[in-house]
Parts: structure tokens; sequence; C-alpha cells
């Protein structure tokens, strides 16, 4: 059985929370579809139903995605290598994170 796909509030409470988290308040948008006229910022239902869309255009693809295993490598070692650290500048600042 499918999951059942979200409703437009339960997506507007997720893309709230989620631009909360990073500063960002969509309440300072103008209210409604129509962008302002004088400073030209869209209207707060505007860019709602827009992140909506791109959310569920994304959820699917980002679930099925798998990182790319180069062809004739043992998937245990492939495993293995994807959990390498990232390569950084300087490496030394991350040697008190892998503690």
């Amino acid at each position: 059985m499918a999951p059942t796909p979200p409703t437009d509030a339960e997506l507007d409470v997720l893309i709230r929370a989620r631009l909360a988290s990073l500063g960002i308040d969509l309440d300072q948008l103008p209210p409604g579809t129509t962008a302002d006229p004088q400073t030209g910022s869209p209207g707060r239902d505007s860019v709602l139903a827009s992140l909506r869309s791109f959310v569920r255009g994304t959820v699917g693809t980002l679930a099925a995605y798998q990182p790319p295993t180069p062809a004739g490598t043992d998937p245990a070692v492939a495993r293995a290598l994807s959990q390498q650290p990232a390569p950084m500048l300087y490496p030394s600042i991350s040697t008190e994170w892998r503690k």
C-alpha cells in the first residue's frame, strides 16, 4: 500500500518550520498571491504554493537517489568508500569532531 501524500496544510507546517530554522519568516511577505507593487516581493500564498510544488517534486526523487557505484566494484567496498570523511582544507580542525 502506497503512503498517503501529505496535505497542503501539513506541507505548509513543514516548510514554515524548515524556513524558521534558517531564520526566514514568511510572515514578512505581503499576504495573498500578488506581488507587492512597490518592493516586488512575491505574495506569501504564492511562495508557499511554489515551495509545496518543489517539495512534492523532490521527495520522490531524493528518496530514490542512490550514490553511483563504479562498474565492477563490490557493493561492500563501495559502501566502505562512501563512509570516508569528506576532504577538508584544514583537516586538523575535524580531528576534534571525530573523537
